[in-house]
């Protein structure tokens, strides 16, 4: 692919050999749907291939969310198709392996909240910044299907096996200055601070010795890849959760702004 061949990705040069990508669906606070979500899976692979990129930074357009999760529509689709399910279920893999495959550093500026799809570009990223007021959640556990997407491969080594477990469980919300104080965020910032800082600390990686930045990404992201079986089994296990009755209330739920009635949690008659 080509920059002109993305819909929902805006690309902006930087000095110094910084990108700037912005996730650009503003009207439904960047939310992914079935393109978008492909897309976040390819440009990894186009940035890395560009000689003229030396570091990354991501965002999302306007001033209320960095992505907002997945659309609910797609939820649907994949309740009711294999054949949607096992699209994500593959797409949701490549963008995991497809951004710890890029050699050039990613930092992520958490300018809003980011959940589902965004969160994984957000914590995934090598140095990530987050508004202070902005919030953040795995949502999956609210949504009635397991954390699969990235969630067991990093939060664990972000935040250690006890933060990780009650937030993956209750799908509670996290904010900036929280998120920074258990480990999931490098940074917090003002919001009006968030881009600023993260395109100064591009610049400066891109100053560096992309030799020595390259190759130190390359030996810290094993710990990743150590547990690729555990992220392949959570993606399995939260794709089998989308057969579940509980995805149908789940969704339910969210478009009447309601809790949930899950079934599985109603006791024996």
């Amino acid at each position: 692919m080509r920059y002109e061949d993305f819909q929902f990705l805006l690309f902006e040069r930087q000095a110094d050999g910084v990108l700037l990508i912005t996730l650009n669906r503003p009207e439904v606070m960047n939310a992914t749907n079935n393109r978008m979500h492909w897309e976040l899976t390819q440009v990894w692979g186009v940035a890395n291939d560009d000689p003229t990129v030396k570091a990354i930074v991501v965002t999302g357009a306007g001033d209320r969310a960095f992505s907002a999760g997945g659309d609910l529509s797609v939820v649907e689709e994949m309740s009711t198709s294999q054949e949607a399910t096992m699209r994500v279920m593959k797409e949701a893999s490549d963008l995991v392996y497809n951004m710890l495959a890029c050699d050039k550093p990613i930092i992520s500026a958490i300018n809003g909240t980011a959940v589902g799809a965004g969160l994984v570009v957000a914590l995934l990223a090598d140095v990530s910044v987050m508004a202070e007021d902005a919030r953040l959640t795995d949502g999956h556990a609210r949504l009635g299907v397991s954390a699969g997407d990235h969630g067991a491969i990093i939060w664990p080594l972000l935040c250690g096996m006890a933060k990780a477990k009650y937030y993956l469980m209750t799908a509670d919300f996290v904010d900036g200055k929280e998120a920074e104080r258990i480990g999931l965020v490098s940074f917090c910032a003002p919001r009006s601070n968030v881009l600023t800082k993260s395109l100064a600390i591009a610049a400066n990686l891109a100053r560096g010795s992309q030799t020595a930045i390259r190759a130190t990404k390359k030996s810290l992201n094993n710990w990743m890849r150590m547990a690729g079986p555990i992220f392949d089994n959570s993606l399995a296990m939260e794709m089998l959760c989308f057969l579940s009755g509980d995805v149908k209330e789940g969704v339910a739920a969210m478009r009447g702004k309601r809790q949930p009635d899950f079934p599985s949690a109603r006791l024996p008659q």
